[in-house]
């Protein structure tokens, strides 16, 4: 008797089963009787088990299965692997299981809708995603588009829209779905047969400048604020933004801002997008919240742009490893329906094991070669596995289908996904790139960029999928809808009604603040009575008046990537709390102090951890929300501004597509503010890489003052007036006493510039007018009296908000005025404030020279521009601005020579003013240096 038999009939008995005799009889062979041939030596193993050993250990596990269930099972299993690492074996640690279905076929649910009447339409839709992309390559060549990547995936979306997207109601808000960006055509092409898209919109898919509007490439919802929703084209960002989206839903129903439900967060993805390190860069944050609302759909067709994934691996097994060690469910969906009844009759195993040994390479061959190509190089390795399979016809299996292309496997998996509790699910579900393409591109290298199909390719196409044209229409490629009461078009519409509407489709549900909340900002305007504060404190202090107001307070999210304390957000903690979702379940070694490290279910805060991106992809969850979940939440993302345009710059370019709203603050900004840190913290970029996102209004103020003003109006002109604007603030940790706003200078403030302090010298004719921005205002105010003082010259000091706001305005203007010469000119801003303005005009800032210099055009005079452009340095703020040319007695100097050129002073006067003022005229320069 065999020791796996042993084990099994002394379970058994110990568990009361009776066990019949044959089960254990000693008898070697013993269905061998002498009038049968003694069967072949069983093959032997090189550690001498054989596989009649073998199979007898995996009967007795199938035995305890199906008298124990499951759970028996698993205790075993893992009873074994303890005892055995007690006993020093070495067991390889493995997160993968075999290639094959997670799902077996016995366990699969009936499925539930009309498969052929599915199969109609998707066939329809595969016809019309088709037709969008060769017919606008027909009539403007290389306009572009993708037909492969939605062929592949159609399956995976249409059982989504027929069972399982549910749309948004006044009842339910509604599952989340972020599609794959070149999928896009699939999505347009269903939107076609629902009746939400017409056939001119079709026809003008990537010209969307046509008459009668078109479609645009991706997912935008800048351009189609109706219909999409989240930007997800630019591969790599969506699964992250998933990630934090199913996060903070949940934050906002632990906080009692919505009402609990059981809407899903679905996020599809390609196989080769995961090699973008932000899609899989979040994914142990979704286990540790037990986020069982997020579902990753990885559409796994081996292929990337160029070629296969991992032509040499696994990409699928590489995939499992990574989200099974990050807690996540796994489901596998590899094969059809087809594969089952070959599978049943494997009894020992060798199909799923041939199945394991293949390379992805050696896959995307198979799935272009012929059925006897299949029968000879996957099942010829082994006899057994070629008796498997005699019974099918070459044609038979070449036709064997892969799991993501049968609804029945993709049905199952959704299912079980979307009833998993405790964990988020990722599907990773076989298909092949191109599906249905034929010779023209089905599982090609070069299928990615497929755009054009001939004309029997095109007749085969059609033939495949039935679709109903002739051989002559089929060739021009006519979009297809059936009438309006044929069965398809019905079916249609019953389902998506049943699910709650259409999605993708994005609408604003959100109402209008009501106050202007004059009375949150108004101490802010008297300035700091002489106490010194830096512009980040002074921001911290409106937070905090913000988190009570009756109105917004609970709307408010402060965002933090592990940067509290430095930016002294910590008086926070104990008011409103750090948002956990499962409470505090331990004492913080600083519960004694007046700030200690308060976690809450219900806290406001959210610290992120060390991750911009991620902190990011928060802050376009919450500044969305008004759409997303009609609800005005107001997000403050505050970071050191070195690490945001420069770090998350394709983040923010998203939230700019989403038409998020919010606020992110840079702290710690300027390339000299920042004292001691040196080259990589220290900023001089931010404002310059903001010019380009357009609904992005950036400000560089200097005071308290500003900074209210700044944030009362975004509140009102975002979450009051509606505006599709959000905005960046830098704050610097520079201390020093707040002034009171001088007189009624808040338009100047949001227009971009307005002049602080006027001289007080009126007799002058050395006249110069100083432009002051953030950190290196107060230089320029020390650089007035010092010109005052030594030089007799009269100077203004302009305090310049914002150089994008004076951009964005004089180019408008420009515009206007280009296009309407028949009528009275219009005047730039910064061109009519400083009309009355005489003398020199010197600008400095903590940024690169280029930000003062692009308005210069609209100035009335020459402008000079002192900058920070180069790398930082680790010192102090003074010599920083002395190493960068910043400090006062550079502006100073620069105001000299200006006046110099103009031949308002001696050269002499300069020469002198170089030694008076101790600058080193071979000093290195910084922008080399």
């Amino acid at each position: 008797m065999s020791l796996a038999l042993a084990l099994r009939a002394s379970y058994f008995l110990k568990k009361g089963i009776p066990v019949m005799d044959n089960e254990i009889s000693t008898q070697p062979n013993e269905t061998y009787t002498h009038h049968d041939e003694a069967p072949a030596p069983a093959p032997t193993h090189p550690h001498g088990i054989d596989d009649v050993e073998i199979q007898e250990w995996l009967e007795s596990l199938d035995a305890v299965l199906e008298s124990s269930g499951a759970e028996v099972a698993t205790e075993i299993l893992e009873r074994l692997r303890a005892h055995a690492t007690v006993n020093g074996i070495d067991l390889p640690f493995t997160a993968n299981t075999p290639y094959a279905n997670t799902i077996p076929h016995r366990l699969e649910p009936r499925y539930p809708g009309d498969q052929e009447l599915e199969r109609r339409i998707k066939s329809l839709v595969r016809w019309n995603a088709l037709a969008m992309v060769v017919r606008a390559n027909r009539v403007e060549h290389n306009i572009g588009g993708h037909i492969s990547t939605f062929a592949s995936a159609a399956t995976l979306y249409e059982v989504g829209f027929n069972h399982f997207f549910r749309g948004r109601t006044d009842e339910f808000e509604g599952d989340t779905v972020y599609f794959q960006g070149h999928a896009s055509p699939g999505m347009y092409a269903r939107a076609f047969l629902e009746g939400r898209l017409s056939a001119q919109q079709l026809e003008n898919f990537r010209r969307e400048l046509k008459p009668g509007g078109g479609l645009s490439s991706y997912p935008h919802p800048w351009l189609m604020p109706d219909f999409w929703e989240f930007p997800t084209v630019s591969m790599g960002l969506s699964p992250l933004m998933a990630i934090y989206q199913a996060r903070y839903n949940r934050y906002l129903e632990d906080r009692g801002l919505k009402p609990v439900s059981d809407a899903k967060v679905w996020a599809f993805l390609g196989d080769g997008e995961t090699d973008e390190p932000e899609s899989l860069g979040a994914i142990t944050l979704a286990s540790r919240e037990k986020l069982d609302n997020l579902i990753f759909v990885i559409n796994c067709n081996l292929q990337r742009l160029d070629g296969p994934v991992r032509g040499n691996g696994q990409i699928i097994q590489e995939l499992e490893s990574a989200f099974r060690g990050a807690r996540w469910n796994v489901i596998k969906v590899f094969w059809g329906s087809e594969w089952d009844p070959i599978l049943d009759r494997d009894t020992e195993g060798l199909l799923v094991k041939r199945m394991g040994e293949l390379v992805d390479g050696e896959y995307q061959k198979l799935v272009v070669e012929s059925g006897a190509y299949v029968r000879q190089h996957f099942f010829g390795s082994d006899p057994r596995l070629l008796q498997l399979v005699e019974p099918f016809s070459d044609d038979a299996l070449r036709r064997l289908r892969l799991g993501g292309h049968d609804p029945r496997k993709v049905y199952a998996a959704y299912k079980a996904a979307t009833e998993h509790k405790g964990a988020p699910t990722v599907i990773l579900a076989r298909t092949i790139k191109g599906y249905g393409l034929g010779e023209a591109g089905e599982g090609k290298n070069v299928t990615h960029q497929q755009k054009k199909l001939n004309e029997d390719e095109l007749r085969l196409f059609r033939s495949r999928f039935a679709v109903p044209l002739n051989d002559e229409d089929c060739v021009e490629v006519p979009f297809y809808r059936p009438p309006e009461n044929s069965p398809e078009i019905q079916y249609i519409r019953a389902r998506r009604k049943a699910l709650g509407g259409y999605v993708p489709q994005r609408s604003v549900r959100s109402k209008p603040l009501i106050a202007n909340h004059d009375e949150l900002f108004n101490e802010f305007f008297e300035g700091s009575d002489g106490r010194e504060v830096s512009t980040t404190m002074a921001f911290v202090g409106m937070l905090r008046k913000m988190l009570k107001d009756s109105e917004i307070g609970k709307l408010v999210v402060p965002i933090v990537p592990d940067e509290a304390r430095t930016f002294g957000m910590e008086s926070l903690f104990r008011t409103v709390g750090i948002y956990s979702s499962v409470g505090q379940r331990y004492e913080p070694v600083d519960v004694n102090t007046l700030l200690y490290y308060k976690e809450a279910k219900d806290g406001q805060i959210l610290e992120e951890g060390i991750t911009e991106a991620g902190s990011m992809a928060s802050f376009i969850a919450a500044g969305s929300a008004y759409a997303t979940h009609g609800i005005n939440t107001i997000p403050f993302f505050i970071y050191y501004s070195m690490f945001g345009f420069q770090r998350i710059a394709d983040f923010i370019w998203a939230a700019a597509d989403m038409r998020t709203r919010g606020f992110l603050l840079g702290g710690t900004a300027g390339r000299t503010t920042l004292a001691g840190e040196g080259l990589q913290h220290q900023d001089g970029n931010s404002h310059v890489l903001a010019l380009s996102v357009p609904n992005l209004r950036a400000y560089d103020p200097a005071f308290a003052y500003e900074i209210a003003v700044i944030i009362q109006d975004g509140i009102r002109r975002m979450y009051k007036d509606g505006e599709n604007i959000f905005y960046y603030i830098t704050v610097m940790n520079e201390q020093y006493a707040m002034p009171a706003m001088p007189g009624d200078v808040k338009e100047g403030i949001l227009n971009g510039m307005y002049r602080f302090r006027a001289s007080e010298n009126k007799k002058s004719k050395l006249r110069a007018q100083l432009f002051g921005s953030g950190a290196i205002l107060r230089e320029v105010l020390q650089a007035q009296e010092i010109l005052e003082t030594k030089y007799g010259v009269a100077a203004d000091v302009w305090s310049v908000t914002s150089y994008k706001q004076l951009y964005v305005d004089g180019n408008e203007t420009d515009r206007w005025n280009r296009l309407h010469p028949g009528e009275k000119q219009r005047v730039p801003y910064v061109t009519s404030t400083l009309g009355d303005a005489a003398g020199v005009l010197v600008a400095a800032s903590d940024y690169l020279k280029t930000l003062p210099n692009m308005i210069s055009k609209w100035l009335p005079r020459r402008l000079a521009s002192l900058g920070t452009d180069g790398f930082g340095r680790s010192e102090g703020r003074a010599s920083l601005r002395e190493f960068f040319e910043v400090d006062a007695r550079f502006i100073t100097l620069a105001t000299l020579h200006e006046l110099f050129i103009d031949g308002k002073i001696d050269r002499k006067l300069i020469d002198q003013a170089i030694k008076d003022l101790g600058i080193d005229p071979e000093k290195l320069n910084p922008v080399i240096s």
